[in-house]
């Protein structure tokens, strides 16, 4: 197999890395049937530009791979492709076990926050039913708030391992949410991906003609305006994200965000020397033939990772 098609899969961990088994998922969340084709080469499949059958999937991959028996989100809010979500949670594991010897730290001793998490609380539903962590969730949104703490007290699995805390400031990412006893092992963010509404509408016309109807083109269906666009869109949420975490930085083992545009690199990684970080570090991860990647930036020096280690994952 050659570079780039490895390039091209999901992490080795994921479980979405096959066809997805329409069969078994509908057992799992019998929902889902109703929406299931056959496409022109006789496979099952949906239709991915319904977003019902979309919302239905999710529901079915939730239940069947992570245990979740209730999974909803109001009308309008986004709807993620779970399987590049779950990457996502499986590279931030690798990244904690590259700072510990190989091992991936597990169990409720690992505190993660996940910087907007939205209505769907995808991030961290993985993380704790793969890993055991325990995260916090934030959102500027009151609604999506409201909709992923119902998510979580109905299900008895997520209810002690996952918090949720309300943004009341706009304007900030971290201050207001990080308390004064929170200590995280990673943070994680999947910013507003454009500057404006307009920018927005622009690349959902281009994705929608793009779209083949297969997995391979699944569209984030839904979205409010604080998932979907901010000023500055990308580049610019990562930069305040970065200059807020020197506030925190002996708190945090590693801060993390997708950075969904690859041109938008040179200026993180400008803000990242800006606020003198000691490690910068950046994550390819792909879906189909969509290339991502996350940037990691850690402020702790050698005596504070071996200390953080030692007192952290090392109990």
């Amino acid at each position: 197999m050659s570079k780039k098609e490895l390039k091209l899969k999901l992490h080795p961990r994921n479980p979405h890395r096959s066809r997805y088994n329409f069969t078994l998922l509908a057992d799992s969340c019998p929902e889902l049937a109703p929406y299931i084709q056959l496409n022109q080469y006789g496979s099952q499949t949906i239709n991915f530009a319904d977003p019902n059958a979309v919302k239905a999937l999710n529901r079915a991959l939730l239940n069947h791979f992570y245990g979740v028996l209730f999974w909803d989100i109001p009308e309008g809010y986004l709807c993620p492709p779970i399987p590049g979500r779950a990457d996502y949670i499986h590279y931030l594991a690798d990244l904690l076990a590259d700072s510990n010897d190989g091992q991936i730290p597990r169990g409720r001793g690992v505190r993660a926050l996940d910087v907007g998490t939205g209505a769907n609380c995808v991030y961290p539903i993985i993380g704790s039913q793969e890993y055991g962590w325990q995260f916090v969730g934030s959102d500027v949104n009151p609604i999506a708030v409201q909709a992923a703490q119902a998510v979580v007290d109905a299900n008895a699995s997520l209810k002690k391992r996952i918090k949720l805390r309300l943004q009341r400031d706009e304007q900030s990412i971290f201050d207001g949410i990080w308390q004064n006893e929170d200590l995280f092992d990673v943070t994680l963010c999947n910013p507003p991906f454009h500057a404006s509404e307009h920018d927005m509408k622009s690349e959902n016309q281009r994705k929608w003609r793009g779209l083949k109807g297969d997995s391979s083109n699944t569209l984030n269906f839904g979205g409010h305006a604080p998932e979907l666009w901010c000023e500055g869109g990308e580049a610019g949420f990562i930069a305040r994200m970065i200059k807020e975490s020197v506030a925190y930085k002996d708190r945090c083992f590693w801060f993390t965000s997708l950075v969904a545009r690859k041109e938008n690199l040179p200026a993180v990684y400008r803000a990242l020397e800006a606020a003198g970080v000691v490690q910068v570090k950046t994550v390819e991860m792909a879906q189909g033939q969509k290339i991502s990647r996350f940037v990691a930036w850690s402020f702790l020096e050698p005596a504070q990772i071996d200390f953080w280690r030692d007192t952290r994952w090392r109990k």
